[in-house]
C-alpha cells in the first residue's frame, strides 16, 4: 500500500501542482486549503506524512501542528513563504520534523518526504488505522490515547502490527512472544487476543483483529 499524504496548502496553484508531482511517485493524496478542514480531516483518515502550510485561513498552521502533536508524532513538514529564522525555530520547537520555505524545487521536497518517511520506518513506529505502536517507547496508543498493555499484550500486538494484513498462525505467534521453549496452555495465544480485543476493538468501537478460522490471526483496518 502506498503512503498517504496530507496537503494543507491554500495556494490552489501550488496545490495542485505539488498533488500532481505527489502521484507522479506512487503517493496518495488528500488537499484541503484551510486547517480546520486540513484537522478534520487528518483526525478522520490515516496519514503517514503531512505537509502543512504555515499562513492558512481557519486555523494557522502553528495551530494545526500544536494539535497534531497532542494525539500523534506523524511526520509534518512545514511549508511558507516566511524565512524568518523566528518562524522557522516556532514551527521546528512545536514539533515540526522539517520546514522548507516557498519558492521551492519540487526534487527538494519529494527528498525531504522521503528522509522523513525513511526516518519514521527506521524507527520501527507501526499504525493500523487510529492505532500506533512505539517499540522504542513501548507507548500503545488509539486516536491519541494511550493504552495500558502488559508485556505479553504489547509484546503480540506488535508481533501482528509487524505483520498487518498478514495471517499468522497460533504456533507462530506462540513462538515470537513466548518463545520456542514455551510449555504452557497452547490455547494461550487465544486468551491473549480475546485481552487485546477488549482493550482496542471492544473499547473503540472498531475491527482491527481479526480471525481466521482454522488458521490464527490477522490485524488490519476495518
Amino acid at each position: 500500500m502506498s503512503e498517504k499524504i496530507l496537503l494543507i496548502e491554500d495556494e490552489e496553484k501550488l496545490a495542485r501542482f505539488v498533488e500532481l508531482e505527489l502521484l507522479h511517485e506512487g503517493y496518495e493524496v488528500c488537499k484541503a486549503a484551510d486547517g480546520r478542514e486540513g484537522l478534520a480531516l487528518f483526525e478522520s483518515e490515516r496519514f503517514d506524512l503531512v505537509l502543512l502550510d504555515i499562513m492558512l485561513p481557519g486555523l494557522g498552521g502553528f495551530e494545526v501542528l500544536r494539535r497534531i502533536r497532542k494525539s500523534s508524532s506523524l511526520p509534518v513538514i512545514m511549508l511558507t513563504a516566511r524565512d524568518a529564522v523566528m518562524d522557522k525555530v516556532a514551527g521546528l520547537d512545536g514539533g515540526a520534523d522539517d520546514y522548507i520555505t516557498k519558492p521551492f524545487a519540487i526534487e527538494e521536497l519529494l527528498a525531504r518526504i522521503r528522509t522523513a518517511l525513511r526516518k519514521r520506518a527506521a524507527a520501527g513506529f507501526l499504525q493500523v488505522g487510529k492505532l500506533t505502536l512505539d517499540p522504542a517507547s513501548r507507548v500503545v496508543a488509539f486516536d491519541g490515547i494511550e493504552l495500558d498493555l502488559t508485556k505479553r499484550e504489547f509484546d503480540l500486538l506488535a508481533a501482528l502490527m509487524e505483520n498487518k494484513g498478514i495471517v499468522l498462525t497460533r504456533e507462530v505467534l506462540l513462538n515470537r512472544v513466548w518463545g520456542y521453549s514455551y510449555q504452557g496452555e497452547t490455547n494461550t495465544t487465544d486468551v491473549y487476543i480475546r485481552f487485546l480485543r477488549g482493550k482496542i476493538d471492544e473499547t473503540f468501537e472498531v475491527k482491527y483483529i481479526h480471525t481466521v478460522r482454522g488458521v490464527g490471526y490477522v490485524i488490519k483496518e476495518g
